[in-house]
């Protein structure tokens, strides 16, 4: 253990390193004047730039980078989010968001590129940490690279989907969907949390007795509510979990996933050079179907015919029927449709929706979400939306603090022998980010983008504009 932390500690140095490499680099390039200097100095960043595709009058605010309350207090919040989020499979996207805009002082679309930004390090620095653990109870990897192979290519389908309607709606109907969204979530993920805790607990008082038993010594009672279950049960989930990468990781399954990432962001990149509503960008949207399509149905085939297993469903090895990898595709549709329409980073999405069926969710959730935010942030940072130096620094805190969560929860995990707690930190998580999607809705402005309470109220009175917009305008 105390090796694979030295790892760590040591890769998450590597990439501080990297950051500042490439803060520099930036400023050499002129991609931001104040480059990395300007953060000790005080030098203030760029803080208009305008959208590079020239169909929109939108400039991005983009506060100074210098040393300050700002700075720290937004470095704090991100930390922990980056750190908790990492543990329930969720990112953090809705902690992020909101300290970037309210805190540091990003405009709304500034923020949730950097978020992007941020969340791609929590997810980078998670699988990195995951890709050296065995599954549980199987020899299998940790995360379901079958699971994410049959659902990711439909989430990312529904992810495009539900960003047309997110052109079409008005935002303070986004804003009452996402709140509604996150209170059903946060409650049904508490709910289950708090059965399964009902259920260690009568697993571990089980195994009290029947150890009592065997041992009836007052001295050897007294140890076992401490431990995970036993001294043995100790060793094995610490020695089996450790393996190569190299053996470790399903390299056929992984290239189909890059094979759909690359597909993906080409024709995402390809139509932010079309006029909406063209031909040519119905022609690139139509092109998504069949590669979503066909890559899950040859992983559905492969499931149906036993050749391969879904490791998240634990020991219950029985092989899918159609119609649950059917209902699983539809899930990812629909799963990615509400992800895309409401803003939300797929572990949103992805964590409750795993959970919800019975699936190991963290590890896998946060596998998809590395994906769906690498092919963001390379679209953002082609259309300029996020300066570089900002998003370097906060890169390396994101990566930082998921490896540190990611140590510190599973070591607490093995001490108390409550896997529950990753339920609960997901519910913590899904339930803050709606308190802070409040605050920011209630701090908004027209002015800086927002929509305001009173804004909401007004629009509501008959026959005034409710905000709908049109694809094609």
């Amino acid at each position: 253990m105390r090796k694979m932390w030295q790892l760590n500690a040591v890769a998450a140095l590597s990439v501080v390193v990297a950051c500042v490499a490439a803060t520099a680099a930036a400023d050499d390039m002129g991609l931001s004047p104040a480059g990395a200097v300007s953060a000790t100095l005080g030098a203030a960043a760029p803080n208009v730039t305008s959208k590079s595709d020239g169909r929109s009058s939108y400039h991005h605010l983009w506060p100074p980078m210098r040393f300050g309350w700002r700075i720290v207090l937004g470095s704090l919040i991100g930390f922990f989010g980056a750190a908790f989020g990492s543990v329930g499979g969720v990112g953090g996207g809705g902690i992020f968001v909101p300290m970037l805009a309210l805190i540091i002082g990003f405009d709304p679309k500034s923020s949730t590129a950097m978020s992007k930004c941020m969340i791609m390090g929590t997810s980078v620095s998670t699988v990195y940490y995951n890709l050296k653990l065995k599954h549980p109870t199987l020899d299998m990897p940790l995360i379901d690279y079958d699971l994410a192979l049959l659902i990711q290519p439909m989430l990312m389908l529904g992810i495009s989907i539900g960003v047309i309607f997110n052109v079409i709606f008005p935002d303070w109907l986004v804003t009452v969907l996402l709140i509604i969204l996150f209170l059903v979530t946060s409650t049904k993920a508490f709910l289950k949390g708090v059965q399964t805790w009902k259920k260690e607990t009568i697993i571990k008082k089980e195994a009290a007795k029947r150890i009592a038993q065997i041992c009836p010594e007052p001295e050897h009672a007294t140890k076992i509510p401490t431990g995970s279950a036993s001294v043995t049960n100790t060793k094995t989930l610490s020695d089996e979990k450790i393996a190569s990468v190299l053996k470790n990781v399903y390299w056929k399954e992984f290239g189909l996933l890059a094979f759909v990432w690359m597909a993906f962001l080409v024709l995402q990149i390809a139509k932010n050079y079309t006029s909406s509503c063209s031909m040519f960008y119905w022609v690139l949207n139509s092109l998504q179907i069949p590669v979503s399509v066909g890559v899950s149905m040859y992983e559905a085939h492969g499931l149906m015919s036993t050749k391969k297993v879904l490791s998240s469903k634990g020991s219950q090895q029985n092989s899918p029927t159609a119609h649950q990898l059917i209902v699983y595709c539809i899930f990812g549709i629909l799963a990615g449709l509400v992800g895309g329409m409401l803003g939300l980073g797929v572990g949103f999405i992805l964590a409750p929706l795993f959970l919800s069926l019975e699936f190991l969710h963290s590890a896998t959730a946060t596998f998809a979400m590395m994906f769906s935010s690498s092919m963001s942030v390379i679209e953002y940072y082609l259309l300029h939306r996020f300066p570089l130096p900002y998003a370097a620094y906060f890169v390396a805190i994101a990566f930082i603090a998921a490896i540190i969560g990611q140590h510190f929860a599973r070591r607490l995990i093995k001490w108390l022998g409550r896997a529950s707690l990753i339920i609960f930190i997901l519910a913590s998580m899904i339930f803050l980010s709606t308190i802070f999607v409040v605050l920011l809705k209630l701090s908004s402005f027209e002015s800086t983008g927002g929509v305001g309470i009173s804004n909401i109220v007004y629009k509501m009175e008959p026959y005034q504009y409710m905000g709908f917009e049109s694809l094609c305008n």
